[in-house]
C-alpha cells in the first residue's frame, strides 16, 4: 500500500507523467516474471537497474573538438549530460597519456532509463540496417546485457551535418537478475528484440 502511495506521490510531483515502460513493468512484466520464475515476492523478480552508454572517441587525440561533438551527441540521445572519460594510465604504444580524454559516458536511472529503453527498442532498433535482432548471448554472466552499435546515426536525434564522424558505442542494460537466464527473461518480457533461430 505504501508503495502505491509513493508511486502516486512521485507521479504527482512529476506532473502525473509515468514512462510507458515503467507502467508496463509493474502491470504486466512483474506478474509474468513471478509466474514464470515460480516466486511470490516481487523483490525476487529482476528489474532494470540502470543503462550505461559508453562511446570511445579516438579522434579526440588529434582534435579535441571531436570529444565536444560526441558529448553533445550522447547528451541529445540520452536526455542527460554526458561525462568525459579520461585515461587512467599512460600507454605509449597508443600515444595515450594519463588523464587524456578518451570517450564519453552517461548512466541513466529511473524515468530517463525507461524512456531511453522504450525509444531504443521501438525507434532506434528498427533503423539499424538489416536488423534481425540483438544477440541473445550478449549477457555478462551476471544478468547484464551488453549491446554494441557500429554507428550512432541510428538515433534520430543526431544531425549528420553537425556530427560528421560516425561513433560506435556500447550500451549496457544492467539488471538486478542473479544470472543470465533471468536477465534474458526480463528483457524478453519488456519487449527487447533478440535474434530468433538461425538469423545472423
Amino acid at each position: 500500500m505504501s508503495e502505491t502511495k509513493e508511486t502516486k506521490k512521485t507521479a504527482k510531483a512529476a506532473g502525473g507523467y509515468t514512462p510507458r515502460l515503467k507502467a508496463l513493468y509493474k502491470e504486466k512484466v512483474l506478474p509474468a516474471l513471478l509466474k514464470e520464475m515460480k516466486v511470490k515476492s516481487p523483490m525476487a523478480a529482476p528489474k532494470l537497474e540502470k543503462i550505461v552508454i559508453n562511446v570511445g572517441v579516438a579522434d579526440a587525440k588529434e582534435d579535441i573538438k571531436f570529444m565536444d561533438i560526441a558529448r553533445e551527441d550522447i547528451t541529445s540521445i540520452s536526455g542527460q549530460l554526458a561525462q568525459v572519460r579520461r585515461a587512467k594510465k599512460s600507454i605509449s604504444n597508443f600515444k595515450l597519456r594519463e588523464g587524456m580524454p578518451i570517450g564519453v559516458k552517461v548512466t541513466l536511472r529511473g524515468d530517463r532509463m525507461y524512456d531511453f529503453f522504450d525509444r531504443f527498442v521501438n525507434i532506434v532498433a528498427p533503423r539499424i540496417r538489416d536488423f534481425q535482432g540483438f544477440n541473445p548471448k550478449g549477457f555478462d554472466g551476471r544478468g547484464n546485457l551488453n549491446v554494441g552499435l557500429k554507428e550512432h546515426y541510428v538515433f534520430p536525434e543526431i544531425d549528420v551535418e553537425k556530427s560528421p564522424k560516425a561513433h560506435g558505442m556500447n550500451i549496457t542494460f544492467a539488471t538486478t537478475a542473479q544470472n543470465d537466464d533471468n536477465g534474458r527473461l526480463l528483457m524478453e518480457f519488456m519487449g527487447f528484440p533478440f535474434r530468433k533461430g538461425n538469423a545472423k
